[in-house]
């Protein structure tokens, strides 16, 4: 075993690291973290959080030796099917997840335990639902502290939660250039006046943000106030009492209702579905990313056959609205995921190994590329060479689109542009494609002018299997 296999995510916390194993993925738990981990292990706590589906369940390795003599225990974590991060996710995804947060908190505390961090990394979405996935944020709580967490909470979920709110819905996207969460100053200066007049955002926001300021002038992060355990407990309820109240204003973005103004009639819809079911059914991959998902209308149809879907969309209230209809359905095979394609999520952190891009992320088995080209060619200027390249990295199948100068959603694009794309046609298309891919099948949709592809993948140089990392 070698230094190289530690996960790069996981070098900040003195208690334990992640590391792999072959293909498993292990937690390495020193010798300093013992007492808090037999707490955690011995109190109830662990399984109380893990029957409530809010903490991933962990194997112990008993006989397993460890990277050095400090080990204490190596675990093995159940396994996560997609690492996803907090600048991904919708409004109610940040929302549930720090629900998710101040439950276990609370939980904690009456097991006589706190989390030492409240990082929103140590979220993820597992069968649907948030759950927590660093088993070493746990340490024995002591009476008269101040919760240690609080400021990380206020800056990793308060601070976007608020601005997405009351200033704008894309200003998570803040979470990629501060990961340590967004300062309460700038929030503070981002967020309307009229938030001043609200009690809790003025305490946890506003005030927090005065507090934090004055103090680090001083040459201390923050005052060490004492906290008693009624009070902490008040403070948690008030936490969950704000994030609960938050709610997104009506905002217009520009396909929050794409599937209202489309040209399909109800049969060119219903054979679209069907063409993509069957080609689905053809080549039975394990997951699949469907890239422009909207609101998620085809990823069920992927997802009714079992399939693990990763549904990416640019739009924040689409990708919202997918989100709220999976959890009212309980369908815990589709992850939401807010993605611009032609920007996708980059490698950040330290030596920019921290957080994965998007396609360093384990490949699926198939991606949906469905009424995405025209926006690519047309909006974004990239040449059918380059996306069929780009795409053909993803996965070993794509199931794409072609749509049509003739359709209406392409005229409206080029509506407010000169029309430079000469070759902007489904011959030059599939000669393009057939670079990259062979064409194994194409049908057009009925009473419309769109092609859908069935598409394999001549890149050899990617091992589209693999299992996701931390």
């Amino acid at each position: 075993m070698t230094h190289n296999r530690i996960q790069a995510s996981s070098f900040r916390d003195p208690s334990g690291f992640l590391f792999y194993e072959g293909e498993k993925l292990l937690r390495h738990v020193n010798k300093c973290y013992q007492a808090d981990y037999d707490l955690l292990m011995g109190s109830g706590l662990y399984e109380k959080l893990c029957d409530e589906n809010l903490l991933i369940r962990h194997e112990v390795l008993e006989n397993h030796k460890g990277l050095d003599g400090n080990v204490y225990k190596v675990i093995a974590p159940e396994m996560i099917s997609f690492i996803s991060y907090p600048y991904e996710w919708s409004f109610s995804q940040l929302q549930d997840a720090a629900l998710a947060t101040l439950k276990i908190q609370k939980i904690a505390l009456q097991y006589g335990m706190t989390l030492k961090d409240s990082s929103a990394y140590n979220i993820q979405f597992h069968k649907g639902s948030p759950i927590f996935i660093d088993t070493l944020s746990f340490e024995k709580y002591r009476e008269d502290k101040p919760w240690e967490a609080y400021k990380q909470f206020c800056q990793h979920f308060l601070a976007p939660l608020a601005l997405m709110s009351y200033t704008d819905i894309r200003l998570n996207q803040l979470l990629k250039l501060y990961m340590d969460g967004i300062p309460l100053d700038l929030t503070s200066n981002l967020l309307p006046f009229k938030t001043k007049i609200n009690f809790l955002l003025l305490m946890h926001i506003h005030l927090h943000a005065s507090s934090q300021k004055k103090y680090e002038s001083k040459g201390s992060a923050s005052k060490n106030i004492k906290i008693k355990l009624s009070n902490l407990t008040a403070l948690i309820d008030s936490l969950s009492y704000m994030v609960r109240k938050f709610r997104l204003k009506k905002q217009d973005t520009e396909w929050g209702e794409y599937y209202t103004f489309t040209n399909y009639n109800d049969l060119s819809f219903t054979h679209k579905k069907e063409i993509i079911d069957g080609y689905l059914k053809e080549i039975r991959p394990e997951t699949v990313w469907d890239l422009g998902a909207n609101t998620g209308e085809f990823t069920r149809i992927a997802a009714l056959q079992g399939i693990n879907c990763m549904a990416f969309d640019i739009d924040p209230l689409a990708v919202n609205a997918n989100y709220n209809h999976v959890k009212k359905n309980n369908i815990g095979n589709i992850l939401p995921l807010v993605m611009d394609l032609t920007n996708p999520s980059p490698a950040i952190g330290w030596n920019n190994k921290e957080r994965m891009s998007m396609v360093k992320r384990p490949h699926p088995g198939a991606v949906l590329a469905l009424a995405i080209i025209h926006h690519l060619a047309i909006s974004n200027n990239l040449p059918f060479a380059r996306i069929s390249k780009f795409l053909s990295r993803l996965s070993e199948y794509l199931i794409i689109e072609f749509v049509p100068k003739s359709d209406s959603q392409v005229k409206i694009l080029l509506e407010s542009r000169k029309d430079i794309f000469q070759e902007y046609d489904e011959s030059h298309f599939e000669q393009e494609f057939s670079v990259y891919f062979d064409i194994c099948k194409k049908e057009k949709i009925r009473e419309a002018e769109r092609v859908v592809y069935l598409m394999k993948s001549k890149n050899k140089k990617f091992n589209f299997a693999g299992n996701s990392t931390i």
